[in-house]
């Protein structure tokens, strides 16, 4: 805009040019579409500066006062899921040849980290039992995002449908990839179940829907039991099947590729990344052998090719990013792939195996099972919610408030589940929580010692 100044402050007559550019008289207006409820109403009150090493000090008294799951027992989930990463995961993956995160744009340069992106690929293809998988993407909403976005290039339609029972993140996040793209319908579950209500799902699928997705386990961890016929529907109404797991389940349900899945997204956290604080994520995302949906799948597959000499050797066999191709043939704006992350996911499957995932999926299923039937003899609690079968996570309902239930835990030194009635109003006080292969006999019975108490209690 031709300011006389660069790299100082702006003056009174500068800002005033920006504000012309961006068609706004005050500064104020660019944070209309902050909620008043969070700005702040006056300036923040911050000591005083420190010496670094008061400063530092200072900090370490601050996080003497925390506290993790290795001091409590934690049983949250919704999304970022606790498990044990062994020690094998974090010092293959601190290795200076993988210490970078950024795409290997020179293969000549790269051949270390290429092939380890190549063997996350196939070990996400063999779980998932698809046939591509690309390497990798931010989170399980991003994959979501762009799953949707991709079954409407490939169909040429403009309605996504998805389960009601969803993680809210999930939702947000694919209503703002799609946002004057694409139309998002929600299919209703059954209260019984509290899986999809199939008999819907057929009246809603029609030749405008791209495509129809479905999560197993779903946000309440339930276990949908007609993944084959939801497939059947999406199917022959022309729609792409889409399915949503978490990878610790596949070692004891069967793989998506198994019943029809045209593109599986998932959340590879549990796989080797500690979820600290609720990241770093990593997007999975896999589809079967078809050449228009790899040639439409978003970020980057990893190949395995010959050079000059025939010596086996690892390129970016392809990267559909704006950056690379014409603009609008590029099917996404994926940057970072999270190359560390895939690594670490890569490292942990190589060193569990398909028996270690097996029998982690059983650890986790039998956890629940006995967790559930423990707070079930409380009185004033009811575990599960549905009648179905549950993987890790399942819903708690209680007679008290389930703030209180939650508050009254953390006295006991206990992390609760994920209070979910805001989302699920219908289900009344309830509170999503989360058992996995670390969680001990004696966790678990303080769990439920602690919720017999609170049930006494007045």
């Amino acid at each position: 805009m031709g300011f006389k100044h660069q790299y100082i402050p702006a003056t009174e007559d500068d800002k005033k040019a920006m504000l012309k550019e961006l068609g706004i008289e005050k500064v104020e207006e660019l944070y209309r579409d902050i909620p008043e409820k969070i700005r702040l109403s006056k300036k923040l009150r911050l000591p005083e500066p420190l010496a670094e090493a008061d400063l530092k000090r200072s900090i370490e008294s601050l996080m003497r006062r925390n506290t993790t799951h290795k001091d409590i027992p934690v049983f949250l989930g919704s999304g970022a899921w606790l498990h044990h990463v062994p020690a094998v995961v974090k010092m293959l993956a601190s290795l200076p040849e993988f210490q970078t995160s950024y795409t290997p744009y020179q293969p000549e340069a790269s051949h270390g980290i290429l092939q380890a992106l190549f063997e996350y690929q196939s070990m996400v293809c063999e779980i998932t039992g698809m046939d591509a998988a690309n390497a990798s993407m931010y989170d399980w909403a991003s994959t979501l995002g762009e799953a949707a976005l991709m079954a409407g290039r490939v169909t040429k339609r403009r309605e996504f449908l998805i389960p009601r029972v969803i993680h809210p993140d999930r939702r947000s996040t694919l209503e703002t990839y799609t946002h004057n793209i694409m139309s998002i319908r929600e299919v209703p579950y059954l209260r019984e179940t509290g899986g999809v209500d199939v008999s819907a799902l057929e009246s809603m699928v029609s030749d405008r829907t791209a495509g129809v997705y479905v999560e197993t386990p779903n946000y309440f961890g339930v276990i949908e039991t007609e993944v084959e016929e939801i497939g059947r529907i999406s199917h022959e109404n022309g729609a792409l099947f889409v399915v949503g797991v978490d990878p610790t389940s596949l070692g004891v349900l069967a793989p998506p590729g198994q019943y029809g899945a045209d593109i599986v997204v998932g959340e590879g956290q549990p796989l080797g990344i500690d979820p600290s604080f609720g990241g770093p994520l990593i997007g999975l995302f896999a589809c079967r052998d078809d050449r228009t949906l790899i040639r439409n799948m978003p970020g980057r597959i990893i190949g395995m090719t010959e050079d000059a000499r025939g010596n086996r050797c690892y390129t970016i066999t392809l990267q559909t990013r704006e950056q690379h191709i014409r603009r609008e043939r590029a099917t996404s704006n994926i940057c970072s792939n999270e190359a560390l992350c895939a690594v670490q996911v890569a490292v942990y499957l190589a060193c569990v195996g398909p028996s270690g995932l097996a029998q982690l999926g059983e650890t986790c299923m039998a956890n629940a099972k006995y967790v559930m039937e423990r707070i079930n003899e409380i009185e004033g609690f009811r575990a599960p919610l549905f009648e179905s079968p549950h993987f890790k996570e399942f819903t708690v309902n209680s007679k008290k408030p389930a703030e209180v239930i939650h508050r009254e835990l953390l006295k006991r030194g206990i992390h609760g589940g994920k209070i979910i009635k805001k989302e699920f109003p219908e289900l009344g006080e309830t509170s999503l929580y989360c058992v996995t292969e670390i969680h001990s006999v004696e966790d678990m019975d303080k769990l439920v010692e602690a919720l017999t108490e609170i049930s006494r209690s007045p």
